[in-house]
């Protein structure tokens, strides 16, 4: 029998930009239930895009990178008579949102020695170029989902 889904939390979007994607977003930087620090950090990363170029809206590019980075293919394990196979399977929606966000956050917080409203600035503005390491991440899954197109049968 199965369980009953879960109902998907609410989030309320954030106070600066009216967004709840943004609110997401903070909700993901923040460690040990400290979001001040995570919304200082994130709205230092907006303010540095802007100052970079004053004509940029930094919702859209923050937007922009996310659709850069989210994944369209995975590769998830699948035993099948002893084997474990890879096999390719398409991302929901919400988990490519997800998945966007970690990656974006941990290139960031990859670099040392610049503190992280630069850091996070410089990963937002190169993601949305089609560049950094958060979108060789999603080209190396996409790759491995790729190369194992010939185990997609084996998708449930």
């Amino acid at each position: 029998m199965r369980r009953k889904l879960k109902s998907k939390r609410i989030i309320l979007p954030d106070e600066q930009y009216g967004s709840p994607l943004v609110a997401k977003f903070i909700n993901a930087i923040m460690m040990g239930g400290k979001k001040n620090v995570a919304r200082r950090v994130v709205y230092g990363a907006f303010d540095e895009m802007k100052k970079e170029d004053a004509k940029v809206d930094p919702l859209s590019i923050f937007e922009t990178a996310l659709k850069n980075v989210g994944p369209n293919m995975e590769v998830r394990s699948r035993r099948v008579g002893g084997a474990n196979y890879q096999v390719p399977r398409e991302v929901r929606p919400d988990r490519r949102q997800a998945l966007a966000m970690r990656w974006i956050i941990a290139s960031a917080k990859s670099k040392k020695g610049i503190p992280m409203k630069k850091k996070l600035a410089m990963e937002l503005l190169a993601a949305s170029a089609g560049e950094g390491e958060a979108v060789k991440k999603r080209e190396n899954i996409h790759k491995m989902a790729e190369a194992n197109r010939a185990f997609a049968h084996f998708a449930w």
